[in-house]
């Protein structure tokens, strides 16, 4: 993989460690803020943030039965009860250590480290997270790849449950004011059923509006409406390792835009991934420290898809093997994302 160019660049933050910018010929393709102090006052989509300690939500907002015990979590999912992306204070409003540049598997790239204490959201265990990003060009196409490790380095309990993940915003059609038109091909159109409060059932289930893997589909200004956590691989709650690192690479997306020629696939060592319109996404209007003004984004500007593990994995206890360490084990994940102007 070859250094990459101006036109095809990155820009990464202390907080979160988020990424602020992902170019691919000269088009930033995720939604962001120009300056990194509207991510503390101005981003409750979690746009660009590095997600934990756990990912995506936690039934009734409790761990029950770890440690012998059960954690009250911070309840922050809107009218569902739930826990959701780590609490009211998650990893993406956190300032990590970094960026610090490395040379990661043969490639330059940055690390940035944070360690989450005992208590902190409620979760128990002080951990150690570190998240590298290594960049480059490869067969003409940008490629960016994200890897987490995260360690139990505390030794307050015996056991803790962990998780990360992005939660970028992707537009293959940047500056237009939603995603239609965008083309979409996922890997899979299987998904976890969900009752009435966002968690999962334990069913999985074939999507109704999401056809065959390998199929494309076109998002209109409306539809289809999807905030779901689709599967790649059925056997995980008894076979996923907690480090998938050295798994083989999916795919779990592409999406692409014919106005603009813009194509972005995603692969991931992940057992799944959540998928979502954006169909609730709102960022408020902020003004620059020059004065000016950056509008409004609304429903549907952008398109998140989160690698991961099975929703409410955390909560669920015959899940929990997928993201329950003790000391001396690594929690792990590594995700490509390639892209390129047709």
């Amino acid at each position: 993989m070859s250094a990459i160019d101006p036109d095809s660049a990155f820009t990464f933050i202390s907080q979160g460690a988020i990424i602020q910018e992902f170019k691919v010929a000269g088009h930033n393709i995720v939604q962001n803020f120009p300056e990194a102090h509207f991510y503390k006052s101005h981003n409750n989509a979690y746009l660009g943030e590095t997600i934990g300690r756990t990912t995506n939500r936690v039934r009734g907002a409790e761990l029950r039965n770890l440690n012998g015990r059960n954690y009250k979590l911070a309840i922050n999912d809107g009218g569902n009860h739930n826990s959701l992306h780590g609490g009211s204070q998650g990893w993406g409003r956190k300032d990590f250590e970094g960026p610090k540049p490395v040379n990661r598997n043969g490639r330059e790239g940055v690390q940035f480290r944070y360690v989450s204490h005992d208590g902190e959201e409620n979760y128990p265990g002080t951990v150690e997270c570190l998240v590298w990003y290594t960049a480059g060009l490869e067969d003409g196409k940008t490629v960016l790849e994200v890897e987490y490790q995260i360690e139990l380095i505390g030794d307050e309990c015996e056991e803790t449950v962990v998780g990360a993940t992005n939660h970028s915003y992707f537009q293959v059609n940047p500056g237009a004011p939603t995603t239609e038109g965008t083309v979409v091909t996922l890997g899979t159109n299987e998904y976890l059923e969900l009752d009435g409060n966002q968690i999962p059932t334990g069913q999985i289930s074939v999507f109704p509006t999401v056809p065959v893997p390998g199929e494309a589909f076109t998002l209109t200004a409306t539809e289809p409406a999807i905030d779901d956590c689709f599967v790649m691989d059925r056997e995980a709650p008894k076979s996923c390792p907690l480090d998938t690192r050295l798994l083989p690479l999916k795919t779990l997306a592409t999406i692409s835009h014919p106005n603009t020629g813009l194509y972005l696939e995603i692969q991931s060592t992940e057992p799944a991934f959540q998928f979502y319109t954006g169909d609730g996404l709102y960022i408020p209007e902020a003004e620059t420290d020059k004065g000016v003004k950056i509008p409004p984004r609304g429903k549907r500007s952008g398109i998140a898809i989160e690698p991961s593990r099975y929703v409410d994995c955390a909560g669920r206890e015959e899940w929990r093997r997928m993201c329950k360490i003790r000391k001396g084990q690594l929690w792990g994940a590594r995700s490509v994302y390639r892209a390129w102007k047709d």
